[in-house]
C-alpha cells in the first residue's frame, strides 16, 4: 500500500477499539450487503449507503494493489473467480484485507503475506 492509502485507512478507522468485533469493521467499510428482514423472513438487501465510503474505496484499492505485488494473491483471486464473478472476488479479497487490518491494529503486529494467503 502507498502512503496516502495507509493514511486514509488510519484516519477513517481512527480508533480500532470503537469496533467491538471484526464484523463491525467489515460492515462499516460497506463490504457486506445489509439484509432487509422482518419476522424472520428475508426480503433481499437494502442500505447500500450504510457505512464509510472512504473505507470502501481504500480497501478496494488495497485489494487491487495487493494483486499487483503478490503472486499468491493472484492465485487466491483465481480460486475465488471460479466460484464467483470477478467483481465479487475482488470484494471478498477487500473483506479479507479489512479483517487483516483489524487484527493487525488490535494485536499491533505487521502484515505477514504467508499467513494471509493460507487457506
Amino acid at each position: 500500500m502507498g502512503k496516502i492509502l495507509r493514511l486514509v485507512l488510519l484516519y477513517d478507522i481512527h480508533d480500532v477499539h470503537r469496533f467491538p468485533s471484526v464484523q463491525d469493521v467489515v460492515s462499516s467499510c460497506r463490504l457486506v450487503k445489509c439484509a432487509r428482514e422482518s419476522a424472520g423472513k428475508r426480503y433481499g438487501t437494502s442500505g447500500t449507503k450504510i457505512g464509510n465510503a472512504h473505507l470502501k474505496w481504500a480497501f478496494s484499492e488495497a485489494a487491487v494493489l495487493c494483486l499487483r505485488d503478490h503472486p499468491a494473491a493472484q492465485k487466491y483471486l483465481a480460486r475465488l473467480e471460479k466460484k464467483h464473478d470477478k467483481g465479487k472476488a475482488l470484494t471478498i479479497l477487500a473483506q479479507k484485507l479489512a479483517r487483516a487490518v483489524y487484527h493487525m491494529l488490535t494485536r499491533k503486529v505487521a502484515f505477514d503475506p504467508e499467513t494471509f494467503f493460507q487457506r
